[in-house]
């Protein structure tokens, strides 16, 4: 096989015992790889209805095709298992340089079953497997952890994947580290992988990737290259301050998040947490993953004074979710922030809308000081922050209940809070404000995974010219933002692209514009494989993955009553800024859920897949 490395790692833990698998070439040629196969994998071998953080649960660790190849952004790798935030689908994905070593160590995918009966991590030396004890790792932060086993393999080369103490004390939105900050955030699948006591896996990979027409790929590289540099206005934000630099750009559409959504558009202090703040005060330098030439990724430092540290990032979501979010403005503040949730293996968006959520539930006089603890949950109490940050990690007091993530914690507390959890299927929002983008709200609604941004990441709908819109989604009104009109399609045709472009794992930022299209990742895949993919095949195979996600959630009771927006969508017009007045009705919403299932040839009452669409997909 070209691109594929054709073998899949299997490890179960209950036993000890590890085994390799040939990697099908049908599967391979329907799902890619990353988060196709490993969807797959899971509906095949997910028993329903079990306990997410029980041993029956499933960990499936993937590689795409193109991964450790030189196609731009291929650094990716995505990690997927039943979700125990959601109760449905959870997969996430991060960058860095583990999905590339994984390849060069031979396997394409990694299936972790059973539970061991003590803590143990995963040594993966080219083609040799070993189980270690992990005692000695147990209660390790994400980058500690991480130095001691270089150290103990005498190798600053090898590449790990860790969980930290939130992980291990099965805090449902804990993550998955590697390096100092690529997290695979979403879903709380580090709290699955805590749940297996398994505390980290270790790669060290010598061989390559054979490629199928090498100066072929090499001419496409090339030119994908020279798009993406002559892409002006998002090369130049995205190298230069990554994404730090949407603080500004949401702020000057009216597309912030602020103070839990109550007074989102808006943020008077929006200088004082911006990219052009950050790299002037606190960027030391940047920082690229895996072959790409994006370099968005930064070092940075507070020298000195009670925010002192150092660490890898910040994404716009952090800078939202610890920032604007809970009326946060002191930079310092959520740079400290966000390396303690790296170390302690937390998900910063999680982290930081469930903190929003209770400190409007404070001010509302549902949650009292005294049952939190004594602490004061005023808006912009980052002191605060920081000691909830480390009690949901550690599972003491009212960071218990935190840990559960804001819906989880609303059904526990009650007294009406539900409502102003921003969240969806029981996960978080992510960066946007989805009234201010009607698409993007349908398809954080729709997400398989929950509430979630890059899902759907529907670009079209602002970036697109009128005519542009018409010639591929049939409407100009589709790239309107505030139109409902012709966003049905647009969202199933992103999902569809995102999907192919996930089990490719390439970066969503390579693919975000300039290589957008079906034929760009049929340009880019064809030469690797050595199969010439058209656009049809590309964009039939994301529907594939869409749909057996969709099948994944439904057998665990999750349907169309579940791809509904939050109360504050619905019914509270944004307050201020260029999107003020703007929400999406009830009515309104559900008109486009039925254009979007019409789209999908799903049954609009149910939200089931149909007979013939599964038939035609390949799938029953």
């Amino acid at each position: 096989m070209y691109g594929w490395t054709g073998t899949i790692l299997e490890v179960n833990l209950t036993t000890g015992k590890t085994s390799k698998e040939p990697l099908d070439k049908e599967l391979a040629r329907s799902y890619l790889g990353g988060r196709g196969i490993n969807s797959k994998i899971l509906y095949d071998e997910l028993e329903v209805g079990i306990d997410p953080l029980g041993p029956d649960n499933v960990l499936i660790f993937g590689t795409g095709p193109v991964t450790g190849t030189l196609v731009p952004g291929s650094g990716k790798w995505t990690v997927t298992a039943k979700s125990p935030l959601t109760g449905g689908l959870g997969d996430s994905c991060a960058g860095g340089h583990f999905g590339p070593e994984l390849k060069y160590a031979g396997f394409d995918h990694i299936i972790v079953k059973g539970r061991s009966e003590k803590p143990v991590w995963l040594w993966i030396d080219d083609g040799d497997v070993e189980l270690r004890n992990a005692d000695d790792l147990w209660g390790c932060d994400t980058w500690k952890t991480q130095r001691i086993i270089k150290e103990k393999l005498g190798d600053s080369e090898v590449k790990v994947v860790t969980i930290g103490p939130a992980g291990e004390n099965l805090v449902k939105i804990a993550c998955i580290i590697h390096g100092l900050k690529r997290a695979a955030g979403r879903c709380g699948l580090g709290a699955v992988m805590g749940s297996k006591n398994l505390k980290a896996i270790a790669v060290r990979g010598t061989n390559g990737v054979k490629v199928a027409e090498p100066d072929k790929l090499e001419e496409v590289v090339k030119e994908a290259n020279r798009r993406l540099k002559a892409d002006t206005m998002w090369y130049k934000l995205f190298s230069v301050y990554g994404t730090t630099a949407l603080v500004e750009t949401f702020n000057e559409i009216g597309g912030l998040t602020v103070k839990n959504f109550q007074e989102s558009g808006t943020y008077e202090d929006y200088m004082k947490i911006s990219g052009e703040t950050f790299v002037n005060e606190y960027s030391i330098k940047n920082l690229a993953c895996f072959g790409c030439p994006l370099h968005c990724s930064h070092y940075y430092m507070v020298p000195s004074g009670p925010f002192e540290c150092v660490g890898e990032g910040p994404e716009y979501v952090t800078l939202s979710s610890l920032g604007c979010k809970c009326l946060n403005s002191n930079l310092p503040s959520i740079l400290y922030m966000n390396t303690l949730c790296n170390k302690l293996g937390l998900d910063t968006t999680g982290v930081g809308n469930t903190i929003a959520w209770v400190m409007e539930c404070y001010e509302r006089g549902i949650i009292r000081k005294e049952d939190v603890d004594g602490l004061s949950l005023e808006w912009g109490n980052y002191e605060v922050m920081i000691e909830m940050i480390e009690r949901i990690a550690k599972k003491e007091g009212f960071g218990t209940i935190l840990g559960e993530g804001s819906w989880g914690a609303a059904k526990r507390i009650g007294k009406g809070s539900e409502k102003w959890s921003m969240s969806i299927k029981g996960q978080d929002y992510g960066v946007t404000e989805t009234r201010a983008f009607k698409g993007w709200a349908l398809g954080y609604a729709t997400s398989t995974r929950g509430a979630d941004h890059l899902r759907t990441l529907p670009i079209a709908e602002w970036t697109f010219t009128p005519e542009q819109s018409e010639k591929v989604f049939g409407t100009d009104k589709a790239a309107d933002r505030f139109s409902s009109e012709g966003k049905g399609y647009l969202v199933a045709w992103h999902e569809n692209i995102r999907a192919v472009s996930n089990s490719m794992n390439i970066c969503q930022f390579i693919t975000r514009t300039s290589l957008l299209f079906p034929e760009d990742l049929a340009m880019l895949l064809s030469p690797v494989i050595g199969i010439d993919m058209d656009s049809k095949e590309i964009m039939t195979i994301g529907e594939r993955i869409i749909n057996v996600e969709k099948l994944i959630n439904i057998r665990e009771g999750i349907t169309r009553e579940h791809d509904i927006l939050p109360h504050r969508v619905l019914y509270e017009p944004i307050k201020k800024g260029p999107s003020k007045g703007r929400l999406i009705s009830p009515e309104e919403f559900n008109r486009m859920l039925d254009d979007y299932y019409n789209a999908r040839s799903w049954d609009t009452n149910t939200g089931l897949p149909t007979k013939d669409k599964l038939k035609e997909l390949g799938i029953v």
